[in-house]
């Protein structure tokens, strides 16, 4: 019996087959090689078509049923892992009225600050446990404002994964954890939030129906079985957004646990049973995969835009003809501390941990006479790592205080000395696994459609590649006390 996962990337769409008998991923593959566009209209906004995610969707599986490996009419359910906080938009006829505003979008900021004042900060906090900030709801507020034509016709507003759930059975659903990742739902009262829909003025009718999240969100249609090769009649059995998957992946279920995940952006993701909130929603908090009104789970999340695409920016720049591992090979041979040089990566949209600031990438101490490339290579992983540093210690002065760090290979964390660094920075060791977000989208449709009888049996073969301890002679304390104090003249400067 095989499993479908899909995973809705902002760079790339990833898909793998898993077979649930053995939870070893068959094969897998991804579309397109490069990076996928992000639209960038004026500065801080962030667009992506939506059907340019289903024809990469499309694309990906056919790379996966041209390798031979598998039979695509032994796949039993699927599942869908996706990009969050994005915003997807559909006529009654199901029709695309705009392209999405994605998670790293900044124009709505001042929309969800405005809104936290009026609501009032200790109702946001104690209900939805965040600011609205630049969240889905703000995103949808904007629009209302700014495009009342679009608004006007607005059947139901979806999540990116919900919208290829859609294309593949026609159907439209969400779950608890999706509204609350939009900052929708509200805890307090285990409904969506009354607050939040009467200050912006949104109707209910806006709001696909309710499924659990381990369930039926739809049965693949005839036609569309037959466009993919894959059975008719299949349930999308889950959706997740991408970090609560990538936890559920790492196998990231019960209080105490966390992740870290450092793709286009960089989060560390925490599970509590208790109902806990940042005072400045620098860390957010949504209901993880397995929240039910019997088991409360939340997942504290850590977002940092700029931790992969401030990698991938330093290849366009200075290593075009280089690979992945060809730069890190270079920033290997560099001594820690880059000689100096600190980079700041923050280019990438608002930073919710800095407060919503557009603080911007910043390079410090730059020295023509000895700077090199491998220096920039270098340092930015620095600069990536103390970011995670910092948001680390928000996330402690929260009662978040992990003693290791669970990751999947892949990203940054394919880098030997990236993983050093972050290990030695935040002082916390990092388990290393082979799963990523497409395999544990497979692996929760089998939760989904029953073929596991429980998230810990989709588990039970999952090995530790490796395990990364801090070293004993590192310099990394006082590094990241050189980064955070340019980091505190930048905030200061952009107060």
């Amino acid at each position: 019996m095989l499993l479908l996962g899909i995973d809705i990337g902002t760079s790339s769409i990833k898909v793998c087959i898993v077979d649930a008998d053995t939870q070893a991923v068959i094969t897998a593959a991804q579309y397109p090689d490069e990076e996928s566009p992000i639209k960038s209209v004026k500065p801080g906004w962030a667009e992506q078509d939506t059907a340019m995610w289903w024809e990469h969707v499309k694309l990906a599986l056919a790379r996966c049923h041209a390798t031979g490996k598998y039979d695509s009419q032994q796949i039993a359910a699927i599942g869908i892992a996706y990009q969050m906080h994005g915003l997807v938009l559909v006529d009654k006829d199901q029709n695309v009225l705009r392209d999405s505003i994605i998670w790293c979008d900044s124009r709505a900021v001042k929309i969800g600050d405005d809104a936290f004042e009026s609501i009032g900060a200790d109702v946001c906090l104690s209900n939805m446990l965040n600011s609205p900030g630049n969240f889905t709801a703000s995103k949808l507020a904007w629009v209302k404002q700014n495009e009342p034509d679009v608004y006007s016709k607005i059947d139901k507003i979806m999540l990116p994964g919900d919208y290829i759930a859609m294309k593949l059975t026609g159907e439209v659903s969400t779950s608890i954890s999706a509204l609350s990742e939009g900052i929708f739902w509200d805890f307090k009262n285990d409904q969506l939030s009354q607050k939040v829909k009467e200050y912006f003025g949104f109707d209910d009718d806006l709001f696909p129906p309710v499924h659990p999240l381990f369930s039926s969100h739809g049965s693949v249609t005839e036609h569309i079985a037959q466009e993919l090769n894959i059975p008719a009649g299949i349930q999308v059995a889950y959706k997740s957004g991408d970090q609560p998957n990538n936890a559920l992946s790492l196998n990231v279920l019960n209080p105490g646990e966390v992740a870290a995940t450092a793709g286009t952006s960089g989060v560390i993701y925490g599970v509590t049973d208790s109902l806990e909130y940042d005072q400045q929603s620098r860390v957010n908090a949504f209901a993880h995969v397995n929240y039910t009104d019997d088991l409360k789970r939340l997942g504290i999340l850590l977002c940092i835009n700029g931790t992969g695409s401030m990698y991938s920016w330093a290849k366009k720049m200075f290593g075009q003809t280089l690979s992945y591992p060809q730069m890190n090979a270079e920033a290997e041979q560099i001594a820690e501390g880059s000689d100096g040089l600190r980079i700041l990566p923050f280019g990438n949209g608002a930073e919710r941990m800095l407060t919503n600031k557009l603080v911007g990438a910043q390079f410090d101490n730059i020295d023509l006479n000895i700077h090199t490339r491998g220096h920039i290579f270098r340092a930015v992983q620095e600069g990536i790592a103390c970011s995670f540093r910092y948001g680390l210690d928000i996330m402690r002065g929260n009662g978040m205080n992990p003693t290791v760090i669970r990751a999947g290979k892949n990203n940054l964390f394919l880098s030997d000395l990236f993983t050093q660094i972050f290990v030695n920075v935040t002082g916390v060791p990092v388990e290393l696994y082979s799963n990523d977000g497409s395999a544990g989208a497979a692996l929760g449709a089998g939760i989904g459609a029953g073929i596991f009888k429980s998230p810990a049996e989709a588990f039970t073969n999952m090995q530790v590649l490796k395990r990364v301890e801090p070293q004993p002679d590192h310099n990394m304390e006082e590094i990241y006390n050189e980064w955070k104090q340019l980091l505190d003249r930048q905030l200061t400067a952009t107060n």
